[in-house]
Formats: structure tokens, sequence, C-alpha cells
């Protein structure tokens, strides 16, 4: 050491000490480092650089001399970097070795620290720790470690823990239950996912819940699921016209090809009813198995092929099942209502007075109701469908008119002055929602622009002008009607001309809705499914609050 020139560095010369990183300043540990002029070499002991004089001991310089102070230092940063990342690599291809090496390293800590107690009195300590603490053996030297959070990354923002789906939330356990904390927690998988052995868990919002309604004209099927109070999201549908109910009228019986295309059809319903969890569901049938000799053979038939169990029910019952559907559009500021349904083989009207006492369930304020054993099916196979003049048309409406005659509904209070603005009519079929279609315009048939459309009463007289100057092949063009409606639609048109007549109203509410949704909304209420759905709803709101992890 003789003749070189020596600065000590605790005189107050504080070298660079660099920047981290991360983009930081220097620690305090670093700048203490510096400052104190430790630099131990490769394969030296890890012993203070100084006595407790201050002259240099044997082991190795305690100052740096001042031309190797700009490259010595980085040169050094960029050593120890390297080490660490080769430490990292071995880690991480062998990790039980680095187990070993942690736990080793850990006794080592204590040891250390217990003698930098015994050891302060002579001024070993470096950055407020005993010289020896930072080597895991005697005689190895290893570069300075940053220090990172627990649980942060390099960005210094926080790992939220994460949690794989159907992984049960660990259960806060007291203390000195490790091991029962431990059970919950699930280790990670040789694929990679977490917590694969927790049971799922059912919720009651998931639940489906199933409606079909075979008519004398069409076979439809609605999947849903209960979402909030008295609504539901549709998962599955499906609607096919299979025309069950041709030529019923003149035989009373089922043909064999309507029975075939209504099979083929249930099928359908039976493969998609298979493929999904429903909870509950509801199969009916109506006024065409009702009336035809043959209704029950083929329903047991359907069941034998199709393993569907279909009930048919009353016109009662059909009528209060197109209330239910229809709930919805009712509005707060109606007094009354004329709902109907046109069917392919009868057309429910249920008169309803909403001024007393009203609740939530339309179908309790249902005052008189009738069943008219006509619907398009066999209204146009009696008078026509193909060639409609306005001479047949008005024969049709005659022919309903005398059907209407007969029902004598009490007086309400509702309908004791008729044309007023809180009385509407509201209709539930293919015929109204044809007819909104064309008022619409539409170019192809959209149920979202449809469903609970208002249409006047110089409206609705403008859109049966225009269907009555429509032949047949101009009927069946129009993307609202199709060939598969073109013979049916005037028969419809003539039902609901009877209608508005026996009830003038101002204006018509058009609902694309009908009995599948009134199953559905009564299959929901009874079974508590809103109830559920609204507590799960709460539920998960709770779990995704700000600053608790889901």
């Amino acid at each position: 050491m003789t003749g070189q020139t020596v600065t000590d560095l605790r005189d107050g010369e504080t070298p660079n000490a660099g920047v981290s990183l991360a983009g930081e300043g220097p620690s305090g540990r670093a700048g203490k480092a510096a400052t104190e002029g430790v630099e131990r070499k490769r394969g030296d002991p890890a012993d203070s650089g100084s006595g407790s004089d201050g002259a240099p001991s044997g082991h190795g310089p305690a100052s740096i001399s001042a031309s190797h102070d700009s490259a010595a230092a980085p040169a050094g940063r960029r050593r120890r970097r390297r080490r660490k990342t080769a430490h990292k690599s071995d880690t991480a291809n062998n990790p039980a070795p680095a187990a070993k090496a942690q736990a080793g390293g850990a006794s080592a800590l204590a040891a250390d620290a217990q003698g930098g107690r015994q050891s302060g009195a002579h001024g070993e300590v470096e950055g407020g720790r005993p010289g020896g603490a930072r080597n895991g053996k005697p005689g190895e030297k290893k570069g300075r470690r940053r220090r990172r959070k627990s649980g942060r990354e390099i960005q210094g923002r926080p790992l939220a823990p994460q949690k794989a789906p159907g992984q049960i939330r660990p259960v806060a356990q007291p203390e000195g239950s490790g091991h029962a904390s431990a059970a919950v927690t699930a280790a990670p998988s040789a694929s990679g996912a977490f917590g694969a052995m927790a049971p799922a868990v059912r919720r009651s919002a998931d639940d489906l819940y199933a409606a079909l309604d075979l008519g004398t004209n069409n076979c439809r099927l609605l999947i849903a699921q209960p979402t909030r109070p008295g609504q539901f999201r549709v998962v599955d549908a499906f609607s096919r016209i299979v025309r069950l109910g041709e030529g019923l009228d003149a035989t009373g019986r089922l043909s064999d090809d309507a029975m075939e295309r209504a099979v083929e059809a249930l099928k359908i319903c039976a493969g998609k009813l298979k493929n999904r969890p429903v909870r509950i569901q509801r199969l009916i049938a109506t006024e065409a198995c009702r009336q035809a000799e043959n209704g029950a053979a083929f329903l047991e038939r359907v069941e034998a092929e199709t393993g569907l169990k279909l009930e048919i029910v009353t016109r009662e019952t059909e009528a209060r099942l197109a209330v239910a559907g229809c709930s919805s559009l009712v509005g707060r500021d109606t007094d009354g209502l004329v709902l109907f349904d046109i069917g392919g083989g009868s057309s429910e009207i249920a008169m309803i007075d909403l001024t007393e006492s009203r609740t939530n369930r339309l179908a309790d304020h249902i005052k008189a109701w009738t069943s008219l054993p006509v619907g398009v099916v066999t209204l146009s196979e009696r008078h026509g469908g193909c060639l409609v003049t306005p001479e047949v048309f008005a024969a049709m409406v005659e022919e309903v008119d005398a059907m209407l005659a007969g029902f004598n509904p009490p007086a309400l209070p509702a309908f004791s002055g008729l044309g007023d603005r809180r009385i509407h009519l509201l209709g539930t079929s293919g015929t109204v929602t044809t007819l909104a279609g064309l008022h619409l315009d539409l170019p192809r048939y959209d149920r979202r622009k449809v469903d609970g459309l208002w249409l006047s009463n110089g409206e609705v007289d403008r859109m049966l002008d225009r269907l009555l100057s429509w032949d047949f092949e101009a009927r069946a063009a129009n993307p609202c009607i199709g060939a598969d409606r073109a013979d049916l639609v005037l028969a419809g048109c003539a039902i609901l001309q009877s209608i508005r007549k026996r009830w003038p109203s101002e204006r018509m509410r058009v609902a694309d809705r009908g009995l599948r949704e009134g199953l559905l909304n009564e299959m929901m209420a009874s079974d508590g499914a809103w109830r559920r759905a609204g507590r799960n709803f709460r539920t998960r709101s709770q779990r995704s609050s700000p600053g608790e992890n889901s």
C-alpha cells in the first residue's frame, strides 16, 4: 500500500452511487456503504475494512483510489447484477437446492445477528447490520440485494390474490390453526389451474325454466333465466309453423301430415330441453288437441317418440296465461283494457278492470273473459284465405260478430266510458304483429321494434285497407308476412275488426308475446325464482364492491 495515493471517503466526499433499475434514487444503505468506503474483493472475508483505530487491515483496502473511483464502482454494480441474474436462473432451474440454501441462509442470518450484537462495540456495522449478515458462508461475498416490499412488483403496484373460477374463498382461521387454513387454499396443478378439486357452488339465479306451447298453427318453445323481479332473460327459443289443426274443422281429427310435422318440431324441442339444466318446465297443448277426436292419442305418440309429456289446458287457463304474459305492457295510467289473443283454432278475450285495489298480477284483475271457437286457420278454411275480396272479408267479420253477440259481460267501472284514453286494446297474436310490421315498413320482421308499439285507430284502418288491396302473391312477398301466413293474415284481421267494433278504442298496443311468457311468469313466481335471484344479485354486488376481491 506504500506509494499509493489514498483518499478516505469518510472525509465527506461521497461518490456517485448510481441510479436503481426502477429509476429511483440511491437507497440509504447504498449511500451509507459508499460513504464508509467498504469495497471488498471477490473471495475475501466479510470483515470490516478498518479496525477500531481507523487503520487499514491486512485483508483489504479501507479506501479507494481517486482515479479508480469513477470506473470501479459502475463495473462492480454490473458484476453484481450479472451474479444476481445467474443466481435467479439457477434457482428457477433447480428449486430444491435453492430451498435448502434459503433455509441455511435463515439460520445463518440469526447467528450473524447474534454475533453482530457482540461485535457492535468494535464498530463492525454496515448499514445497520453486522458485516457478515449478508453472506451465507464465511469467506464468500455476495452482491447487495435491492429491497423489494413483499407482495409488490417492480412498478410498486400491489398484487391482488387471484382466485380461480369455482374456488372457495379461504375462511379466516384462529391463531394456531395453520393446518386448517392451508387445507383450504388450493395449490396450482400441473396444468396451471387453481382450485381444481374445489366443489362448484350452485347459484339459484342460474336455474332455467322452460315453456312449450303446441297450438293449432305454431309450435313454440322458450327457455329463460330469471333476472330482476318480473323479468327474465331468454336463453333459447324455437318457433315453427306446423299447422296441426289443418283440416280439423272439416274432419274433426288431426291429419297424419299435420301430426308428422308437429312431431318433427317437438323432437327439436326435446333436444333443446335435454341439453339445458332446466329446473321446471311446463308443456301445454291448446285448441287443436282439445277439439280433435284423436288429440289424446296424438299426445301419447308424442310422449313415446320424443319423451315430452304435454297437457291439454282449458280455454280459461289459456286466457289467463295470455294475460299473465303481457302484464309488463300495462302502464300505471291504465284503468282498463281488453286483451285478446287471436290463435289458430280459437281466440281468447279478457276484460281487465284496474280501478280497484290494483296488484302486481294482472291476471287477478280479469273480470270477464270468453273464448271464441274460431281462429285464423279455421276461419280461413271456411271462407278461403288465398283469394279474399272485400265481400269475403265482410262475411268473415259478420261470423265473428255473431259469436261475440253471445258474450254478455257485467257492467265494469273502467268500461263505463268506452273511447276514453285510459281504456285501450292489447293484442297478442301474429295478426297484430303483422300489422305493426307493415306500419313500420320493416325490411324484415324485428321483434324489438314491434313489441310494445302503439297503433292509433286510423293507423290500423290504413293497414287493413292496404292488406285488402293486395293479392295472395303480394302478401306472400312481404317480409313481415311470408308465404306461410299469406292465406291466414286476412282471417286474423277479420277477427280483429270484430273486436274493435265491440270495444271501440282510440289506440291499440301490440304485444309480441303470449302463452309461453305467461307460463314462465307463473312458474318463476310460484317457485320464488325472483326472490332467489334478488338475493344472489345483492350478494354479487357486495362481492364486487371496491377494495374487495371477488
